[in-house]
């Protein structure tokens, strides 16, 4: 990856504006970007209460969104900005998806397959590692998680 940390802040700034749009929709509040050659050409947040689909992740959503816009399943070059670590599903689509940078905000220590509870994206068992990053605007991802819990175990 060759941002600056300025640049990979910016980045994780949209995933957070999009992790927004969930939290409008009483979702868990993650977003993601997929940036390639300093553009973002695949956006998402979870969308799984307002889809009714189980499978409507951030990460899934702008995998799909990039797939369209690079007019290929292949996402080579690209570097995934999430707020959050991916869970198993979603680091299982990014290996697919062959994208081989991701950027995450703050540990997912429940559901994490990035680094927390297991390690998908740098197995050396699979056919394609990924490059990982963390720590980028971690407070601020972490805030927003802990404020929507926090909030909806008050109701």
């Amino acid at each position: 990856m060759d941002y600056t940390v300025e640049e990979k802040e910016a980045f994780m700034r949209e995933a957070l504006r999009e992790a927004e749009i969930a939290l409008k929709h009483d979702e868990i509040p993650i977003g993601c970007v997929i940036v390639k050659d300093g553009e973002i050409i695949g956006r998402g947040h979870n969308a799984r209460e307002e889809l009714q689909r189980a499978v409507m992740h951030a990460e899934i959503m702008a995998i799909e969104n990039a797939n369209v816009s690079e007019e290929s399943w292949r996402l080579l070059d690209c570097t995934l900005f999430v707020t959050i670590e991916p869970c198993v599903m979603c680091s299982g689509a990014i290996g697919l998806a062959r994208i081989p940078n991701v950027v995450y905000g703050a540990k997912n220590q429940k559901f994490g397959a990035a680094g927390s509870l297991y390690d998908i994206l740098t197995d050396e068992r699979l056919n394609h590692r990924v490059e990982v990053e963390t720590g980028i605007l971690e407070d601020d991802c972490a805030a927003i998680m802990q404020d929507f819990f926090r909030n909806r175990r008050k109701k």
